[in-house]
């Protein structure tokens, strides 16, 4: 290759530019100053109003603003074709245009022409025959649609062109406005179909006709509804009934890069793009996580590779393909679409076009490792540059590496090589990486699809070889003869209720669900259910564990794409069991949400530390990326998914035993305020009573929030606080705190976020949902004539905490608090006010069992925590260290060290509200609502905890 210094002759490289430039003398004179810009839209114009004298103007315009017709325009474009072909090659092979400028560049041309023909052509045909209006008489025009890579915008040098022709509804056009009587009855009049046919086969005609001048590009229509045996155009509403009844998963594929190429900027161009933005997401992009595209994309892969093979046996030069072929350009674009599809109807995110935008994507997401990434960017890259300098010898449409000789050792030098060989090994090294990575996401790992494995193989609960007799899901369920037989082969395999575990398989397999299932899926849960009952066995709760597998694959029979996640990936089919016997409520989190099934693919993730910063900033490029910005439901949706799935996470590392109960609090405190703080930002711009940009308001956090010590089920005990002067501030921020609540518990399809209580703000549920800063001051220091706050409340204030929105208001807010709890207080009043609160608290929760309350009963949490709070409220005066929102059992320890109770009672105490967090932690994930053990368990605790409390309020009186 040569250096931009030093031009290169392209006719000595490329045979094509030999041809052009030797038969038009002009053009080789002026290819310096053509390739001296990139060749873009503005480039193209310019050349083209040189080329034929006058500009374009849309068809609406009086006809006599454009002086070019068909046959002009024909040739202007086969002219421009030539010469931007020519200046793109020049700029290629010196080196002065990366391969976007190259695709961009073809991309441009594409669109000109097929603009320029619509401009042109439409024009002549409404002189004949009228202008095509809807039923509301607005004008309508032909949308041509890009597909493949001019819809990606990757166009190659020699490339055929994929279009779509849609117009936006039935109807039939009328005289042109401001036409004579005369004029308009000679016209002959059509329905917007025979209209916009005409339109279509002429603009086919004027793009891809050869002609002495040449073409301008191929033309493949095959990719509309139903291909070559459809109709050339067809409406939108044609389109959507054929998405709904007849589109295929090919064809889902092929739409995730279309997009229109003819001109947009007009009214009837905008309705179009958005009518057909409408109709084509939902049929691209699914709801819900979609796996099952793996498997449907390996089989059209095998189907295309296949063919590939055929053709390189009949003749043995095409088995170069560097498209079509092993580790070729379209094993790139598939392992990239692959996102798009299994992700892309849940992040807006990935609804772009170009390739390596996506891998872009996938990689600053984290689902594709970041050097992997690169290296398939760079294969592409690399591939597609390749493709270009074969292409621009002949200017053929083919992807065939040239034997080896002259040619390919041209073709190597282009690319930057000395010689053939060292140009063949970096090739077969980016092809060996592709064909790699391609593998590694689409190779069957369910063995070939069938059930019954090899021997030895590894069960879903990873314990080994333990496999499932073919007849346990079977016809035999449903003969009442084989009852017998097909128990003792279940108790065989280590179940207990064997008769019980029957009876849910029975259940499963006469269920009218399962019965309703489609060919696809029933293989595929004929599979799980199999692996379900050996990984059940391999557990030490075979028979729980199996009624929840079956619950699960119940629930997520109707969605193919979680049975297909499942069957591809074994592995994770392995974590879901371990979940399952891991514990009831964690099973029923899953159950609940079975989005979360994809969250077991990522080892990686898994082992990561957590980066709430990151989370937090890919949350709102989520929450404001296209086709998000605006959308309540879809903003909605990925709050509860991105809250859902770290959740999971927690849990997954809770069950593993790698977090302390204190850990978990902690992180799911954390996970908490960011939610709440995003969820401020983005309902915000929906509050159309807002009155600035930024709201100068906050949410404090009470309660388990408040102390992070938050649970997996845990409401929050919020309080809202703003402080703005502007008369419109009270009723917009009680507006935002409306929507707020609203998004945190409304259930969507999705799930909800959190429960709510906002009993804790002044004056409870007869006050303000919101406060202003000042008076929220006057009611905890009890000034002015307005109702004061209770000790109780001040109780609360211990474990109070700023924990979103406005930073100087949270600052403020924890100066009252200091301030508050730091009041002097009499010993003895405050004592006997926490003693009858204490009382009021246990009459509220009777225990009727002979079972011990964790919480609630004497000698349990609450005890501790009411001593907590006594010696905050009494001693933050004279101690101020007491006034950290530390947890109890540090607040325990302070109080030891300041010499404010025994130490020996606060380590015991400590220890004792350790223990009882643990098991009611470990009960909670076990589904047990009320954490109540035998007395007996937990006497030295019980006793440490009542020995605590003896002491610091003997002389207030007894519970």
């Amino acid at each position: 290759m040569s250096s931009p210094d030093t031009p290169l002759d392209i006719s000595s490289y490329s045979r094509y530019a030999a041809r052009m430039l030797a038969s038009r003398p002009a053009l080789a004179e002026a290819l310096p100053a053509l390739a001296e810009h990139p060749v873009d839209a503005r480039w193209l114009a310019r050349r083209f109003e040189i080329i034929t004298g006058t500009l374009l103007s849309p068809p609406e315009q009086p006809s006599g603003v454009c002086g070019v017709d068909e046959a002009g325009l024909a040739r202007a474009l086969r002219v421009l074709r030539v010469e931007a072909l020519c200046a793109v090659m020049q700029r290629d092979l010196d080196a002065r245009a990366e391969l976007s400028e190259v695709t961009e560049a073809m991309t441009a041309l594409a669109e000109f022409a097929v603009q320029a023909g619509i401009t042109v052509l439409s024009r002549e045909l409404e002189a004949i025959h009228g202008v095509p209006r809807n039923a509301e008489g607005e004008r309508q025009t032909l949308g041509v649609v890009g597909m493949g890579k001019l819809g990606g915008r990757e166009l190659n040098v020699s490339s055929d062109i994929d279009l779509i022709f849609l117009y936006e509804d039935d109807g039939d056009t009328t005289a042109p406005d401001n036409v004579d009587p005369a004029a308009a009855n000679r016209l002959r009049l059509l329905s917007n179909h025979e209209f916009f046919t005409k339109l279509g086969r002429k603009l086919i005609g004027l793009i891809s006709e050869l002609t002495p001048d040449g073409y301008v590009f191929r033309v493949d229509m095959r990719l509309r509804p139903n291909g070559d045996s459809g109709p050339l155009v067809c409406s939108l509403p044609m389109l959507e009934e054929y998405f709904y009844v007849q589109g295929r998963e090919w064809e889902r594929y092929a739409w995730i890069k279309g997009r229109l190429v003819s001109e947009v900027a007009s009214e009837p161009g905008k309705r179009i793009e958005r009518l057909l933005t409408s109709l084509v997401q939902p049929f691209v992009f699914r709801r819900y996580l979609d796996y099952g595209v793996i498997g449907a994309i390996r089989s059209l892969h095998e189907q295309i590779r296949h063919e590939a093979e055929r053709r390189a046996r009949a003749k043995p030069a095409r088995i170069n393909d560097i498209k079509l072929g092993r580790g070729g350009i379209r094993e790139v674009e598939f392992s990239a679409q692959v996102f798009q599809l299994i992700r892309g109807g849940q992040e807006p995110e990935l609804r772009v076009r170009p390739t390596l935008a996506v891998l872009g994507v996938a990689a600053r997401r984290g689902w594709l490792a970041q050097n992997v990434a690169e290296e398939l960017a760079n294969a592409y890259v690399f591939l597609r540059k390749l493709e270009h300098r074969i292409q621009y010898l002949d200017d053929a449409q083919t992807h065939i590496l040239p034997s080896p000789g002259e040619d390919r050792l041209a073709v190597a030098r282009a690319m930057g090589f000395p010689d053939e060989a060292s140009f063949m090994t970096v090739l077969d090294e980016h092809r060996e990486f592709v064909a790699g990575q391609f593998d590694e996401i689409f190779a069957d790992k369910a063995g070939g699809g069938g059930h019954k494995g090899s021997k030895g193989r590894t069960n879903a609960s990873g314990t080994g070889d333990c496999e499932c007799p073919p007849e346990l899901w079977s016809e035999c369920l449903a003969d009442e003869a084989q009852t017998g037989d097909l128990g003792n082969q279940l108790t065989r395999l280590g179940f207990n209720d064997a008769e019980g575990a029957l009876d849910r398989l029975r259940a499963v397999w006469t269920s009218s669900r399962y019965k309703a299932l489609g060919e696809t899926s029933r293989r595929r849960f004929d599979q799980l259910v199999q692996r379900a009952v050996e990984g059940a066995a391999g557990t030490d709760e075979a028979d729980a564990v199996l009624a929840r597998m079956l619950d699960l694959l119940s629930t997520i029979s109707r969605r193919s794409s979680y049975l297909a996640l499942l069957t591809e990936y074994p592995r994770a089919l392995e974590r879901v069991v371990k979940v399952l016997a891991g514990s009831r409520w964690a099973a029923g989190y899953l159950i609940s949400h079975p989005q979360l099934l994809d969250e077991l693919l990522d080892d990686e993730a898994l082992a990561a530390p957590f980066d709430w910063p990151s989370f937090k900033t890919q949350l709102l490029l989520s929450l404001n990326a296209a086709g998000a910005a605006g959308n309540v439901e879809v903003q909605m949706d990925i709050l509860r998914r991105a809250h859902h799935a770290e959740v999971f996470r927690i849990l997954l590392l809770d069950l593993q035993g790698t977090l302390s109960v204190e850990a978990i609090g902690d992180r799911l405190s954390e996970l908490a305020d960011i939610i709440v703080d995003v969820t401020i930002s983005t309902v915000w711009p929906h509050v159309a009573t807002r009155h600035r940009e930024v709201p100068r308001f906050s949410v404090i956090a009470y309660g388990k929030l408040g102390g992070k010590e938050l649970g997996y089920a845990s409401d929050l005990d919020l309080i809202f606080l703003y402080e703005d002067d502007d008369d419109r501030a009270p009723d917009a921020y009680a507006a935002l705190a409306r929507r707020f609540v609203t998004w945190l518990t409304t259930h969507t399809g999705a799930g909800m976020l959190f429960d709510v209580d906002l009993r804790l703000r002044p004056n409870g549920l007869s006050g303000l949902l919101v406060t202003n800063i000042e008076s929220f001051r006057q009611y905890q220091f009890r000034e002015g004539n307005a109702n004061t706050a209770w000790v109780w409340e001040h109780q609360a204030l211990t474990r109070a905490r700023f924990c979103a929105g406005d930073e100087t208001i949270g600052a403020t807010f924890e100066s009252i608090r200091a301030q508050v709890l730091a009041t002097p207080r009499e010993a003895l009043p405050l004592a006997q006010e926490i003693v009858a609160m204490r009382r009021k608290v246990l009459e509220g929760h009777p225990n009727p069992t002979k079972l011990f309350d964790l919480k609630h009963d004497r000698g349990g949490m609450v005890d501790i925590e009411f001593t907590v709070q006594y010696l905050v409220l009494l001693h933050s005066g004279a101690h101020s260290a007491l006034l950290r929102n530390a947890g109890n059992i540090a607040l325990l320890r302070e109080a030891a060290q300041l010499g404010l109770i025994d130490a020996k009672l606060a380590e015991d105490a400590g220890a004792a509200y350790r223990i009882y967090r643990k098991r009611q932690h470990k009960m909670r994930l076990d589904g047990v609502e009320a954490a109540r053990v035998p007395a007996a368990d937990i006497e030295t605790e019980r006793a440490a905890v009542m020995a605590l409390w003896d002491s610091v309020f003997a002389q207030a009186g007894t519970v």
